[in-house]
């Protein structure tokens, strides 16, 4: 898919190495019907914004950030709350081949059958965000993953990672994850830093 005419952010992200739920993710875990009256319409109104708006990039980089920290804690409830309750998941090619997931995880339940992988595999992985890509319709997210597998006698494992992920109504409706970062770009049309 050419990037031709298309407004493209790419701005680094950190997140902090401990963290908890901020006020508004334990609001929106503890009363369902908040989060979904108020997330679909928070995120249909960044979506409206261009990549380049400095409020959608705010927006943006915030919830991405509370993601990632949700994920390396563990947190699917908070995690699942920017995802829409039909997103896909798709695990690197490289795990499914190595018979450790299925090829696709369907809506919340199936998310959290793929997380379930992590731990009957005895891995313990964390991301480190490096940058993040606003595409407007997509989103690209660059990292590095620190794991260990108790499979492996507890040995690290450090590879890059990615993730695309594609927006419906400002709403992950899928993620397609890769263990190599020119792959990942290759998929969005853009070339290798």
């Amino acid at each position: 898919m050419s990037q031709d005419n298309v407004e493209i952010v790419r701005k680094p992200l950190r997140v902090r190495g401990r963290s908890s739920r901020t006020l508004d993710e334990r609001l929106l875990v503890r009363f369902p019907r908040l989060a979904a009256a108020y997330v679909p319409r928070v995120a249909r109104f960044i979506d409206r914004l261009p990549p380049g708006s400095r409020l959608r990039q705010a927006l943006v980089w915030r919830a991405m950030r509370g993601t990632m920290e949700a994920w390396n804690r563990r947190d699917l409830d908070v995690v699942l709350l920017g995802q829409h309750p039909d997103c896909e998941h798709r695990p690197p090619r490289e795990f499914v081949e190595a018979g450790l997931w299925e090829p696709c995880y369907r809506g919340r339940e199936g998310y959290r059958r793929l997380m379930a992988g992590w731990s009957d595999v005895g891995t313990h992985g964390q991301l480190e965000p490096t940058e993040l890509i606003d595409l407007g319709d997509r989103l690209v997210l660059l990292s590095t993953m620190s794991a260990s597998s108790s499979h492996l006698g507890g040995a690290p494992l450090i590879r890059s990672y990615a993730s695309v992920l594609a927006l419906k109504d400002g709403r992950a409706i899928s993620v397609t994850e890769y263990v190599d970062h020119a792959e990942a770009l290759k998929a969005v049309g853009l070339p290798e830093q």
